[in-house]
Formats: C-alpha cells, structure tokens, sequence
C-alpha cells in the first residue's frame, strides 16, 4: 500500500474515536499489551513523562517537549487528535513521522494488528511508541487519549506523570461527576512514581490524593512549586512573571502561545521541568526553560490554541471542545477590545452543547456549522438550541461558507471566532 491507501485502511479498518465516537471506544490494555509485547516493548527504551488532563494536556505537553528538546534530548512527542495531517501525533524534535515510516510499520504488523484488534488509537500509540524506539529518542512526552487508567496509553512506567485538571468530558465513559472522572485520570499513577496537578480543586483533590497514597508516590501541586505574578502580551507573544516558591527565584517567561488560559498551564510545565532537573537524570538549564517556552509552537509545531490566523479583522481560532475549554474560551472573548464579535462554531453531536452556548458571549452574532465528520452536529440543531438562549444565530452548510459569510459582515476593526470542535478548526486552518 502506498500512503494515501496506508491511511483509508486505518481509518476505515479500525475504529476511531475522533471520527465515531463513543461506539469506537475500546477501554483496557489488554490488547495493547500483547501488541507491544510482539513489538518487543518498544516504550521501554526511554524515559518518559505521561500527561492526562481534561484541558491543557496539549499545552504542556509541547510545551514540556520544548523544553527537553532545548536542553539537548532527543525528543519524541504523542499527542492527540491531529489537526491537518495524521502524523501530527508522532514527532521527534518536532518533526512528524514519515510517510514511509507509516507504511513500513502497517504493511509489517497488519496481521499482528488486525489479530490483537486493535482501535485506531492502539494503533497509532503502538506506532509511536515503536517509532520513537527507532528514533533513539532519549526522552518522551506522551499525552493520554482518553482518560487515563484504561488509555491505551497506559501501559507506559513513566519517570513523571503529569495531571493538568479534571473537567466534566466524555461523561458516558469516564463518569458523571468530577470525582469518578478524576478517579479515571489518576489511574495513570504508578507505584512509586511521582505525580504533578497541574490545578487544585476541591471538588477532585481528594480523590487524587488518595490513589497517590495508594500508589506510594509523591504527589506535587503546581501552584506550589510556581506562583506567577504578572501575564502580558508582547511582540506576539505572553510575558509571564514567575516565581519559584522553593527559593524565591524570578523568572521572566516569553510564551510562544496565546490564550489568558496558559497561565496555568506554563506553571505546570514549569513544576514539571524543575521537577525533572533536581529529581531525575535529566538536566534541564535556565535557557533550556526560557527557549524552550518561547518558541514552543516553532519547535514542535504546535497549533490551535488561541491561534491567530488573520488580522483584518482579527481571527482567532481554538480547539476548546468541552464546558471545561468552553467556559476559558468564552471569558477571554468577553475580554475583548473589538465592539462587534462573530462566532463560526461546531459541534460534535455528543457534546452538551447548550452548557458550551450558555458560556460563550451573549452579545456576538454567530454563524453554525458543522464539520465533515461523521459526529458533527447539525447547524440547524445547534441553531435551534442557541436561539432558546436569546442568541442571535444563522446556520452555513460548510466551514468554508461559514468563514465566507462571516469576513462578508465584518469590518477590519471586529473580531472573529471560530471553534467548537477541533474538526471546524482544522478546516478553517486548512482554508486560512
């Protein structure tokens, strides 16, 4: 098979969550297990840190990668979903897997694959996890799929796992409340192994805490270890005053990443990285820190989160799929200088989208759309929903059309939003 075929076959072949859904989830490690075991255990031939969350696990995973890449490691990368290019997931030193390398392995291990069944997710963590392998990648940061104790992902003995937050997401699966799904996301501390959180919250700290001393292992709150007391924004770019707590040390941090949200986020990856300097063998200098966050979305091609993607007017685009992403979302755009806000949003059918809606800007005209996915909730639907909220609304068939109508009302001084679902992103990135 060439490329092209090598990827109708992963998609069509194995179930995909990204583009099926629930009925596409296939929790336990099982499967996993064997399949790497036929693969001679690739995940065991470097360190790794393991990264769950409800929000943020994208961010501070490249953003710890940077890091990494920066103080001289040979750096492997998993995240998911992808934007634009399945081999987005897989990278080292912020170059994604070859095409070729894409083949090779599925032409090699179909059978093996197709007997093990195996999600496409399986699929693709094994793919990862051999790639790096071949790679000689020295250290790797890899990001959970789907929650955390039956992720695939999870098969992994990390040197650090790492928790960003726990939302209300995927609440069929996970549970349906904060504590059954922070219970999920803990399920990634190992024995013995230390753990960071990345936020605390009284609704989910206990649960958290009690499988860490279960599982006799460390556990570090991020806001322990950084406290940040300044966030700007200058020459495209987040200025950030940090300071850690251990000793007093200032920090002044450029952020290669929009968004008011980050803050947050770069405390964590800030606890993780002298985490790793004093704890493990891994040396991470002061420039190793300050370089690797300032051009993190340089080095690892990160996209999506709070991305300008034109200027006239201001267009600005996220990947914020659930009320957790929603609600930051929506309070950075009420934070806004420009009088008049569109929205281009869409949704995935099995999100709670009128939760999302009550969080978004009540004063911005939206246009919906949907995706061409197969979950893609009709505008129409969503429409009918926004308008029981007193939102003004329109419905486009396509992102495309959505984006066209939308530039057509705007004047240069106004700003456009678009999200929702990371599938409306990803076409409007394409189209930009």
């Amino acid at each position: 098979m060439n490329y092209s075929e090598t990827i109708d076959y992963l998609f069509s072949s194995l179930p995909a969550f990204h583009q099926q859904g629930a009925t596409a989830y296939k929790p336990g490690l099982e499967r996993i297990g064997e399949f790497c075991r036929r693969l001679g255990n690739p995940q065991r031939n470097y360190f790794i840190i393991h990264v769950a969350g409800t929000n943020g696990k994208g961010s501070v995973s490249n953003m710890i990668a940077a890091i990494l890449q920066q103080a001289g490691y040979q750096t492997g990368l998993f995240t998911s979903p992808h934007l634009t290019d399945f081999r987005e997931r897989i990278k080292v030193n912020g170059e994604m897997i070859s095409k070729q390398k894409v083949v090779n392995f599925v032409d090699k291990h179909r059978r093996d694959m197709e007997e093990c069944e195996l999600s496409f997710f399986e699929m693709t963590t094994a793919l990862a996890f051999d790639y790096f392998a071949q790679s000689e990648v020295e250290v790797a940061v890899i990001e959970t799929g789907l929650g955390g104790r039956l992720d695939a992902t999870n098969i992994v003995i990390p040197i650090l796992s790492v928790i960003t937050n726990v939302g209300l997401e995927h609440t069929a699966l996970l549970g349906d409340s904060l504590p059954k799904i922070a219970r999920e996301k803990a399920g990634i501390i190992k024995k013995s192994i230390p753990v960071i959180v990345g936020e605390c919250n009284p609704n989910y700290n206990l649960v958290i805490e009690e499988t860490a001393h279960d599982m006799h292992s460390n556990l570090i709150y991020a806001e322990n270890a950084f406290a940040c007391h300044g966030q700007s924004v200058a020459n495209d770019k987040q200025v950030f005053d940090m300071v850690r707590l251990r000793d007093g040390q200032e920090y002044r941090l450029q952020l290669g990443l929009l968004g008011e949200y980050q803050r947050q986020n770069i405390i964590t990856a800030c606890a993780v990285a002298d985490y790793l300097h004093e704890n493990t063998p891994l040396s991470i200098s002061r420039r190793a820190l300050v370089d690797g966050l300032r051009d993190v979305a340089d080095i690892t091609g990160f996209r999506g989160r709070w991305q300008v993607i034109a200027t006239s007017p201001l267009t600005v685009c996220d990947t914020g799929h659930n009320p957790h992403g929603i609600a930051l979302v929506g309070e950075q755009l009420r934070h806004r200088t420009a009088t008049r806000l569109c929205c281009v949003m869409g949704f995935c059918v099995d999100k709670n989208i009128e939760e999302m809606l009550r969080l978004m800007p009540s004063d911005a005209h939206y246009i919906f759309t949907r995706a061409d996915v197969a979950r893609a909730a009709a505008p129409e639907h969503i429409a009918e929903t926004a308008r029981s909220l007193g939102l003004e609304c329109e419905t486009a068939a396509t992102v495309g059309e959505a984006l066209s109508r939308a530039r057509g009302m705007l004047s240069a001084e106004d700003m456009l939003f678009v999200g929702g679902s990371t599938f409306v992103v990803a076409e409007a990135i394409s189209g930009a």
